[in-house]
C-alpha cells in the first residue's frame, strides 16, 4: 500500500491485528475503545459485523489497523459461511491475532459452583470459542489471548479460565480487560504496539477508519434499526446506502433501503404510523451528522425482498465472497 504519512522515520511501525471471537465476545466495542472513536457498530445483538472493518489507532510511533471480524461461529446460511469464511481471512492476512474471549460465558460453563446450570447462550459462546482455538491449532496460528468482561467477575476465577485457555498452546500473552468500561484496553495496545513490524503507516494520521462513507451510514442504521426492534425483528434484514449525494449548501443526501423478507417484519419496522421508522431515521442521522460534521438528510425505505441474502451485489458491497 502506498505510504500515506508524511513521516519517514525508521521507527514508526504499521500493521494489522484481526480481532476475532464468537459471536457477542465484544469485538466491536474493543475497537472502538481502542481507536477512541466509533468504527463499528455495536448492538446487544450477536453476529452483529458483517464484515472487516478497519479501525485505525495510534500508540507512540505505531499505527495499528484493527479488524473488526464478524463472529466466527457455526454457519447455517450462504450469508453465515461468507461471514465466517470473512473471519478467517481477517485473521490469516493479519500481523497479529487476538482472540477475544467472553470470560464470563467460560466461567458459567466450566466454573460455576456445584448445582447452577449455564444458560443456552453462555454454551454456544464457549463452545464457539473453543472451536476457534481448534481452528488456530489447526493453522499453526499464534494468538494474543484478550479476556474480556472481567469487570463482572472475581478474580480467582478469571485466573482459572486464563490458565485453562493458556494451557492449549496458541497463545503468546493473556490480557485481562472490560472493553466497555475501558479497564487494561491500554496494556493491550502497548503490546500490539509492539508486534507491529517496522514500516511507515498506511493511513493519514487523521484517519480512524477504513470504509466507504456509503457503508458506514448503512451499519449505522443498521445498528439503530436492532436497537429498536431487537426483541421482534430477526437477523433477516439488511440495510443498503443507494444513493449519497453532496447538497450545492454542503449537506449531505443519503437515501438508503432497509431490506426485510417478510411482510409482518417490514409492519415492524415501519412501527404504528410509521414511527419505529422515524425514530430509526432520527437516530441515524443525529450520528451520521457527529461523524460526517455537516447537515445530513436522510431517506429510509422498507422493501420485501425475500431472498435478499442471495444478492450477489449486496455481499460485493460488504466486501464478502458470493458462495453458490
Amino acid at each position: 500500500m502506498t505510504n500515506t504519512s508524511s513521516s519517514t522515520d525508521a521507527n514508526h511501525r504499521a500493521g494489522f491485528a484481526a480481532i476475532i471471537g464468537a459471536p457477542n465476545a465484544g469485538k466491536s466495542t474493543l475497537v472502538n475503545a481502542l481507536v477512541g472513536s466509533k468504527v463499528s457498530i455495536v448492538t446487544q445483538k450477536v453476529q452483529t459485523t458483517r464484515f472487516p472493518v478497519r479501525g485505525i489507532a495510534i500508540h507512540g510511533d505505531a499505527q495499528i489497523v484493527l479488524v473488526d471480524t464478524p463472529g466466527i461461529f457455526k454457519p447455517r446460511r450462504r450469508l453465515d459461511r461468507a461471514m465466517v469464511k470473512s473471519a478467517w481471512g481477517g485473521a490469516q492476512d493479519a500481523d497479529v491475532v487476538v482472540l477475544l474471549i467472553d470470560a464470563a460465558a467460560h466461567i458459567a460453563v466450566h466454573f460455576a459452583p456445584e448445582g447452577t446450570k449455564a444458560d443456552a447462550a453462555d454454551k454456544r459462546c464457549v463452545e464457539d470459542a473453543e472451536a476457534i482455538i481448534e481452528g488456530l491449532k489447526a493453522n499453526n496460528t499464534r494468538a494474543i489471548l484478550v479476556l474480556n468482561k472481567i469487570d463482572l467477575l472475581k478474580r480467582d476465577n478469571l485466573l482459572a479460565v486464563a490458565d485453562s485457555l493458556f494451557k492449549e498452546g496458541v497463545f503468546d500473552q493473556v490480557f485481562m480487560i472490560s472493553a466497555e468500561k475501558g479497564n487494561g484496553v491500554k496494556d493491550l495496545m502497548e503490546a500490539l504496539s509492539e508486534k507491529m513490524p517496522l514500516g511507515h503507516w498506511l493511513y493519514p494520521e487523521d484517519q480512524a477508519a477504513d470504509a466507504p462513507v456509503r457503508i458506514l451510514a448503512a451499519e449505522i442504521t443498521r445498528e439503530k434499526l436492532f436497537l429498536r426492534v431487537h426483541e421482534e425483528l430477526p437477523y433477516a434484514c439488511a440495510v443498503v446506502t443507494t444513493d449519497f449525494k453532496d447538497m450545492p449548501d454542503g449537506a449531505a443526501r443519503i437515501e438508503q433501503t432497509i431490506f426485510v423478507e417478510r411482510d409482518g417484519q417490514r409492519a415492524i419496522v415501519l412501527g404504528k404510523n410509521g414511527q419505529t421508522l422515524k425514530w430509526i431515521g432520527q437516530k441515524a442521522r443525529e450520528e451520521l451528522m457527529e461523524i460526517l460534521d455537516r447537515k445530513v438528510h436522510l431517506f429510509l425505505h422498507v422493501q420485501v425482498n425475500e431472498r435478499w441474502s442471495d444478492d450477489r451485489a449486496l455481499y460485493a458491497q460488504f466486501g464478502l465472497e458470493f458462495e453458490a
